[in-house]
């Protein structure tokens, strides 16, 4: 008995340690197993470094990020901190203009494949386009580009000639004759008077027909129509207005319908007369007297009717209470609230000269002195660009203040107490002049022929552009319209518009109104009060023809004297 418990003793033992065994066993595999599990897991990959972007050349040049006036062929090399990966570059560069139309272009490599020479193909002139580089461009291990880049670039002039080579009298003849056919062949068909614009429905403007007919004295002098036509139009002109216009204290309104004569409000309160525009009307109805002379029935009844158009017109009651000034705007709803009186020195003298002149309601000089003259705070006296300037504000102002009232008003040997106004104009349009071509705000274009800041559309807008409010429009009429003044830099400016931007700025009407090279942009608009200057100021230039019809009215003659101005043309 004490054997078999001794037995099974030891063999309780020897089968613990067995046990112990395999737990030691075990453990040892499931440490094994671990640890082979642990060395089986690779270590995290490298990251490929990244690259950046060095430097930039369009065509040679470094500029930062914007180019304009690029010349084409074009080439743009973007160079990198690391060789880059070619298969990476078609879809991390794109080229496109700004109207979203992509453009093709052609790649080669420098240093290493560090630079990436961009050739662009087909970029038209004048346009901007954006190269973009986006941070999926790779370097040849694999890394990105840190930051993307945008590069803009605006493409050059395409200075070949868009019309054959004429004389500059052909030239002159051809942009008269063109211009003209705004106030003739696009006149309104009822009233016969100047649309606003060439988009302006039935909208006909005062002092833009005042121009056209100045225009159409024009046409008719230089043999664009027959006096017989030019005698029909001026009397369905005449007709309407002495007919169906509605007026003011013989004032009419800057705007009016072409159908029915009633006034279009050029704003909320400035629905009545307009006195500024109604003398732009009346300088070029006096012209018109003066020219159609003849004894035929026509021509005397046109004149009479002239005449009572003229005589009709209040100036001394634009007064408002006898003050010595005149006031610009009067409206049967409103009455004087815009409250703005004609101070100079700006495009109103016409005005005064006419109030001066008129035989039935006249104004006297104080009038003028205090009102227009400011007791002489319209004199300026200061130098600009190189040139002293006798009147107006700070560098001019708009070209337009040396055209509308000297249209017909001659500045040649004109003065009076405040100023000499051939000198006046003159410095005004070389003030503007040597503005653009010492271009202070980079404006692409600008230069010896590209000039002019004036009134004008803009791109969704309009302003009246000058040195102090510059935009980078050019309008045409701003030089063209200074031959007067400035002949030689007017004829450049002329033949730049004409065989350089042709293709874009000449229509069916001469020139459209403004343009912009800088932020590319061309109007596709004509205006009665840009289109009206071109013709006129040319004519003016060519044969004095407008001059010397105006200023043979003998009430012009006798209002411009008793204001005191002195001019070898008054009689």
């Amino acid at each position: 008995m004490q054997a078999y418990n001794e037995v099974s003793f030891c063999d309780m033992i020897f089968e613990g340690m067995r046990n112990l065994k395999c737990c030691l066993g075990l453990a040892l595999l499931f440490l094994l197993y671990a640890c082979s599990k642990e060395k089986k897991t690779p270590p995290p990959a490298p990251v490929p470094a990244s690259f950046s972007f060095n430097t930039l050349k369009v065509n040679g040049v470094y500029n930062g990020f914007v180019y304009k006036g690029v010349t084409t062929p074009s080439t743009i090399k973007l160079s990198f901190s690391a060789p880059v990966n070619p298969n990476s570059v078609t879809n991390s560069i794109t080229f496109k203009s700004n109207a979203g139309a992509a453009i093709s272009y052609n790649t080669a490599y420098q240093n290493n494949d560090s630079t990436i020479v961009i050739t662009p193909v087909g970029l038209q002139p004048i346009t901007p386009y954006t190269l973009s580089v986006s941070t999926g461009l790779l370097n040849a291990g694999g890394g990105s580009l840190q930051s993307a880049l945008t590069v803009q670039l605006t493409t050059a002039i395409d200075t070949t000639n868009k019309f054959p080579v004429i004389t500059d009298n052909q030239l002159l003849d051809l942009v008269q004759s063109q211009t003209f056919k705004y106030f003739y062949d696009f006149g309104h068909p009822i009233s016969g008077l100047a649309l606003e614009r060439n988009t302006s429905g039935n909208v006909v403007t005062t002092g833009g027909s005042g121009f056209g007919i100045m225009a159409i004295v024009t046409g008719v002098n230089r043999q664009f129509i027959t006096r017989a036509q030019g005698v029909l139009r001026m009397q369905k002109i005449v007709a309407f207005l002495k007919n169906n216009a509605q007026t003011f204290h013989g004032a009419f309104p800057h705007w009016m319908d072409g159908v029915t004569g009633a006034v279009v409000p050029f704003s909320t309160q400035d629905d009545g007369a307009d006195l500024v525009e109604t003398s732009y009307l009346m300088q070029g109805l006096l012209t018109a007297r003066q020219y159609f002379n003849g004894a035929a029935t026509d021509e005397t009844t046109l004149r009479a009717d002239i005449n009572t158009l003229w005589n009709n017109v209040e100036w001394d009651w634009f007064r408002q209470n006898n003050q010595n000034t005149l006031f610009w705007h009067w409206s049967p709803n409103y009455g004087w609230s815009t409250n703005m009186q004609v101070n100079g020195w700006d495009e109103a003298l016409i005005t005064y000269v006419l109030a001066a002149s008129s035989t039935t309601h006249a104004v006297p000089k104080i009038v003028y002195d205090n009102g227009w003259a400011g007791n002489g705070s319209m004199k300026n006296g200061n130098t600009y660009y190189g040139v002293k300037l006798p009147l107006g504000p700070p560098d001019g102002g708009p070209l337009f203040f040396a055209h509308y009232s000297f249209l017909g008003i001659n500045p040649n040997g004109l003065t009076d107490a405040y100023a000499g106004y051939d000198v006046q104009n003159k410095a005004h349009a070389m003030i503007n002049y040597n503005y653009c071509v010492a271009n202070p705000n980079s404006n692409y274009g600008y230069g010896t022929n590209c000039w002019g800041l004036t009134a004008s559309d803009i791109q969704n807008g309009y302003t009246a552009s000058s040195p102090t409010n510059d935009v980078g429009v050019i309008a045409p009429t701003a030089a063209i319209s200074s031959l007067p003044y400035t002949p030689v830099q007017s004829m450049q400016a002329l033949r730049f518009f004409y065989y350089k931007l042709g293709d874009k700025m000449w229509g069916p009407y001469g020139f459209y109104d403004a343009f912009n090279l800088d932020n590319p942009w061309f109007a596709n608009s004509d205006l009665a009060i840009d289109e009206g200057p071109i013709i006129v100021m040319i004519e003016n230039y060519r044969s004095g023809l407008l001059w010397n019809l105006f200023m043979s009215c003998p009430e012009v003659n006798s209002g411009m004297k008793n204001l005191g101005f002195q001019s070898p043309n008054l009689h």
